[in-house]
């Protein structure tokens, strides 16, 4: 039997397509899949990822979160989804808004090195819009270099917005497709492969998703994640980590390719510590039991995903601390080998705009303004030339005053659009 509620998303007035239920339910179980039907009844969870390179501990205002993201410790439950596009501070790269499965990443790598006595160089092969990329760099040592890839270029400008504002060092965007990095002969320690996939884990997220998916449409990922991770593994070092995730629950996507990896290379599949409370799911494929972690809605508080860590045989390149060898000295140089294209090299927020020393702090209607494009009416003291504005003395952007009006400088890709602006302050972080 199948209850009626298994066909219909309420947020959406969608149904779910037959075959996707069919199968889902057969491999998730009966009461595993009622508790993932259920999750459609209610408001997907809001999470946000604070920048400790930024926002000191302690700084969080009270009543606005609900509880941590327990594999995360920069991870925050809120109460609600706020209007993030009116904080300044969420501009500024404070936070990050992020699912919390997607979070995990973050406690795999800790997990697995002790990466404050070593450098590494890693690739987030299908970066945008960044959440993992900035995630990941939060987790790495001083001196480590992350480039962070997309091939569409639409998306790779939004990567490289978001990277920009998360404000970390050695940070690169790049806009390739995986078999250039393979062709181009990069090397990396460390390599994510967030393929593209199905879009399963979206469904209660984003219901338009649901259209989009079909068989036809999961046999066509499962393809495409294959040749992906094939070019991914020519570029890692020996004794070097591949994170594999989707954010989509079928085994052809998940465990089938997981266990083609280790038949196809020389690879092993990591065990990650979890916490039973979490309630992360295991493999769902017969026979199969390599260690991989699935977070499903209903069970885990948080959307889809799917993740496996994979340890490429052979000897890690240097002992802890050591020098690097010369052949990783050009990514620590922020340099990749040519033909590679890069967009950027993020060294700090204000790669893209100068920032001037003489700052002008706005109020909270002035920094809406700023951050939409429009002209200020700066003190008649102020000096002319690049001027930095501030909300909260945090840094938003410069302006060029020029005497009798400032031009606005503030990139317009990034600006905000709508013209109904809120009527109260939005705070998510209280920096006072």
């Amino acid at each position: 039997m199948v209850f009626p509620l298994f066909f219909l998303i309420l947020q959406s007035n969608m149904q779910l397509p037959e075959v996707f239920v069919r199968e889902t339910k057969q491999l998730m179980g009966e009461e595993r899949f009622r508790r993932f039907m259920e999750a459609f009844n209610e408001d997907a969870p809001v999470s946000i990822r604070v920048n400790k390179r930024k926002v000191e501990s302690g700084k969080w205002k009270e009543n606005t979160y609900i509880n941590k993201v327990p594999w995360c410790e920069e991870g925050i439950y809120l109460e609600g989804r706020p209007q993030f596009t009116f904080d300044p501070l969420f501009h500024a790269g404070y936070y990050y808004v992020q699912e919390a499965a997607s979070m995990f990443v973050t406690h795999v790598l800790r997990s697995l090195f002790t990466i404050h006595c070593s450098l590494f160089t890693v690739l987030d092969l299908c970066a945008a819009p960044g959440g993992k990329s900035t995630a990941v760099r939060t987790v790495l040592p001083e001196g480590s270099t992350l480039v962070s890839n997309e091939p569409i270029p639409t998306r790779a400008q939004i990567l490289l917005e978001n990277i920009t504002k998360w404000g970390w060092p050695d940070c690169i965007v790049t806009n390739n497709y995986p078999r250039d990095f393979r062709k181009a002969k990069a090397k990396f320690d460390i390599i994510l492969c967030d393929v593209p996939c199905s879009g399963e884990g979206m469904f209660r997220k984003d219901p338009a998703t649901i259209s989009e998916w079909s068989p036809q449409n999961v046999e066509k990922c499962w393809r495409l994640q294959r040749e992906i991770v094939a070019d991914a593994w020519e570029c890692l070092n020996p004794g070097g980590l591949l994170i594999y995730s989707t954010c989509t629950y079928n085994i052809k996507e998940n465990e089938e390719n997981i266990r083609w990896i280790l038949d196809t290379y020389e690879a092993e599949a990591l065990d990650i510590p979890v916490d039973p409370s979490w309630n992360i799911t295991g493999s769902l494929l017969p026979g199969f039991d390599a260690p991989v972690y699935r977070f499903i809605p209903g069970i885990t508080c948080s959307e889809g995903l799917f993740l496996c860590a994979l340890h490429k045989r052979g000897k890690w390149k240097e002992e802890s601390g050591k020098r690097l060898p010369k052949r990783e000295q050009s990514l620590q140089k922020n340099r990749l080998p040519s033909p590679l294209k890069e967009l950027s090299a993020a060294e700090q927020f204000s790669f893209l705009f100068p920032l001037s020393s003489f700052h002008i702090d706005l109020s909270y209607p002035e920094a809406l303004k700023y951050l939409r494009g429009e002209a200020l009416a700066l003190p008649p003291d102020t000096p002319k030339g690049i001027v930095t504005v501030t909300y909260k003395g945090v840094p938003l952007g410069p302006v060029k005053n020029i005497g009798n009006r400032a031009n606005n400088l503030y990139p317009k890709p990034w600006r905000i659009k709508t013209t109904h602006l809120p009527t109260e302050e939005i705070k998510i972080i209280d920096i006072q």
